[in-house]
């Protein structure tokens, strides 16, 4: 496994921490701001960054002890989506997005998940001739002339 960083011509690999988290997609916008009050979420010259899945569905059983109580039949939850972001590799920042994200959360045990990973940044070299970036293209930016 590959333990530091390295880079290339045009980016570096950075050590980083991914934080993942399950929960129904309507809840999402109150657990990010609660995430983007602690950190805002930088990669390079952005900000907010993160991902969020297609809806899925959620399978569970509430067992003895559950807010819910127990229950005999598996539910399955639908709209439910997963959404990631990164950090720097710094534990006491992961404990309090982990602590913001379970405050924010509407389940009794929503699922959090932080990983290390080796994940991309930009040089910033100039791409300006580069055909595959979007922005040489047609850019989503741009006005389309008529």
């Amino acid at each position: 496994m590959i333990d530091s960083g390295f880079e290339t011509k045009s980016l570096r690999m950075e050590l980083l921490l991914l934080v993942s988290f399950q929960a129904p997609a309507a809840d999402v916008e109150r657990i990010m701001e609660a995430v983007v009050a602690i950190t805002p979420l930088r990669m390079g010259k952005y900000d907010g960054n993160a991902y969020q899945s297609a809806q899925g569905i959620e399978r569970y059983r509430t067992l003895e002890g559950a807010a819910a109580g127990a229950e005999i039949e598996l539910r399955r939850r639908p709209g439910t989506v997963e959404v990631s972001f990164e950090l720097p590799d710094d534990q006491a920042l992961a404990a309090r997005v982990a602590e913001a994200i379970f405050q924010a959360h509407s389940y009794e045990e929503p699922v959090i998940r932080i990983q290390p990973l080796l994940t991309s940044r930009s040089k910033g070299i100039d791409d300006r001739a580069n055909p595959n970036r979007w922005w040489n293209t047609t850019g989503d930016w741009k006005v389309a002339a008529e």
